[in-house]
């Protein structure tokens, strides 16, 4: 496994309708879209292969109102800082967004997620 299917895996309990990276078109709403967008590079003088991996991943809700998109995305806070398959913590609070073109609201919250390899 890695860091990125073990948070598929997590994500995907909360909101069956999870993708990485973007929704197909006309996805039913809520849905969530995840991408790395970083993380600790971890290697060691003697290169010796680490056994942990990270990523920092944004975590994406699309809803079709504000306040469902702000109870989604703590719901899925509170379900990754309590993980047991990886260690998450989110690096920040999260960002609402609302995309004019498509009239749907987003929130927005970045994570930093520690996995085995």
């Amino acid at each position: 496994m890695t860091v990125e299917s073990d948070l598929y895996d997590a994500l995907k309990v909360i909101c069956a309708r999870t993708f990485p990276d973007i929704a197909p078109v006309n996805t039913a709403r809520p849905y969530v879209t995840y991408q790395q967008i970083g993380g600790d590079a971890v290697s060691f003088i003697d290169s010796t292969v680490p056994s942990k991996e990270n990523g920092e991943f944004q975590i994406n809700v699309w809803a079709d109102t504000r306040a469902s998109a702000k109870a989604l995305i703590k719901q899925i806070e509170a379900a990754l800082i309590v993980a047991t398959a990886f260690q998450a913590r989110p690096l920040a609070a999260p960002v609402s967004d609302y995309d004019h073109d498509n009239q749907v609201y987003g929130s927005l919250q970045s994570f930093s997620v520690w996995s085995n390899r």
